[in-house]
């Protein structure tokens, strides 16, 4: 009898071997199917890869990693070729996010989903809310500057994979306006519009919220915070986790209106307003002008083509005066610094810079120029977000009821109060009531 049942467990653990040994030469075979130039037959592979999970985007880095690693960041000369981007394509669609081989990371699409994988794994959730899709790359612009200074990050990409479960939700498409010289140029981009990283329980109930773009020295170190804290709410009654967020929010926003006033002190500035979003109702929405300036890397980017075409004249409420931000955001630079990865990917996007006479060659010193620039206004934004948006963000947040906020009516405010993007507005402030434009049914086309 013993040596039946001995059989069987060798022949089981034999078993078991076999199907493991065919399951690595299926994903295998299924992350090559996935680049195949024949659509019948990558459309379904790359779905099934997608329905893996994890794993399934993993199968793909592996088998293509000398490709990635020829083609990617570090390439001297990255090609362009037909089989490069098919494997960059069933990457992002496995992933859900554009420029994935920069990353590795993979994101749920569906919270049920992301929930079932952080119970399953004890990891927190990072949920990203946008306008368009992370997997597109007209995105809002602000999601689009993540993937370039966050995601690509090999520091960031190793900590969010080790410590969280990922997840993005468009909130609604992202406005795209284009330009038409009328000489064969055209200019696209996206205008207004902004994104949000929750930090959720495996309930889906928020811990933390992390408005628009941060220097990665910051986002990382308010990531370990937000991850300290997850730990500490694990299977704690209620009334104890209430306890332990009230205690965490308290804490860090008495910090931070403390390193405000120092910060403000320091660089002789002064505080010119009270320190209040602006107020938005249906029968007068925010003005997407003022909705561009609300995030400065993203307005950098965007407010030319607001302003060309809204014919909105409001100004932006003022609050610390700009020469002060600036002088503060410059305390700050070392936040902002871009790793070789991001300036890679931005060299790679951009091989050719504009110019009044036209596309000039992107020289290492206009490189250098452009990421100069660029992390000036991710400091500035940096700072802003964490003194203005995050602060307010924490005394939601505080006032809550006992930390079990609905997820989705906060973002409805957050996307309201502080963007000043509300649902309510499906023109996004692109369109003024009461106000005259000289153009049919004002514009609008249906």
């Amino acid at each position: 009898m013993r040596s039946k049942i001995l059989l069987l467990v060798i022949l089981l653990i034999g078993l078991g071997l076999a199907e493991s040994v065919y399951a690595g030469t299926n994903v295998e075979a299924l992350a090559r199917k996935a680049v195949s130039e024949n659509q019948a037959e990558s459309a379904p592979a790359i779905a099934e890869l997608r329905r893996m999970g994890p794993q399934g985007l993993r199968a793909l880095l592996d088998v293509f990693a000398d490709e990635i690693k020829r083609n990617g960041l570090s390439a001297e000369s990255p090609s362009n070729s037909p089989e490069w981007l098919r494997i960059t394509s069933a990457l992002d669609a496995v992933a859900q996010q554009r420029d994935s081989y920069t990353s590795g990371l993979y994101w749920y699409t569906d919270i049920e989903e992301a929930r079932a994988a952080s119970k399953a794994s004890g990891k927190p959730i990072l949920s990203l809310r946008l306008l368009g899709k992370l997997s597109e790359e007209f995105s809002c612009a602000n999601s689009r500057f993540f993937r370039t200074v966050l995601y690509s990050n090999p520091e960031i990409a190793r900590y969010l994979n080790e410590r969280f479960i990922l997840h993005w939700k468009s909130v609604r498409p992202a406005p795209r306006v284009t330009i038409d010289y009328g000489d064969g140029r055209r200019v696209e981009r996206t205008i207004t519009g902004n994104s949000i990283h929750y930090i959720l329980d495996s309930e889906g109930r928020i811990i933390d919220a992390l408005p628009g773009l941060y220097g990665p020295a910051a986002f990382l170190r308010q990531l370990r915070q937000a991850a300290s804290v997850a730990k500490q709410i694990v299977g704690q009654p209620p009334l104890q986790r209430a306890e332990i967020l009230r205690r965490y929010h308290d804490a860090l926003l008495d910090a931070t209106s403390k390193a405000w006033a120092r910060d403000v002190e320091l660089v002789g500035g002064k505080i010119t307003e009270k320190i209040d979003a602006v107020t938005a109702t249906p029968e007068n929405p925010p003005s997407a002008r003022a909705a561009a300036f609300g995030a400065v890397t993203k307005a950098a980017v965007e407010i030319r083509t607001v302003s060309a075409i809204s014919s909105d004249t409001r100004k932006l409420e003022r609050f610390t005066d700009e020469e002060t931000w600036n002088k503060i955001a410059a305390r700050y630079l070392a936040e902002a610094k871009l790793d070789p990865a991001s300036i890679a990917l931005i060299r790679r996007q951009n091989p050719y810079i504009g110019e009044v006479t036209g596309q000039v060659p992107l020289t290492p010193e206009r490189l250098a120029l452009l990421v100069q620039n660029f992390e000036r206004l991710i400091a500035l934004d940096t700072m802003r977000n964490e003194y203005l948006l995050h602060s307010k963000i924490r005394a939601w947040l505080l006032s809550g009821s006992r930390g079990m906020l609905d997820t989705e009516k906060f973002n409805e405010r957050v996307y309201a109060e502080l963007f000043l993007t509300p649902s309510y507005d499906p023109w996004l402030g692109l369109v003024q009531p009461n106000t005259y434009t000289g153009l049919t049914n004002d514009g609008i086309v249906k």
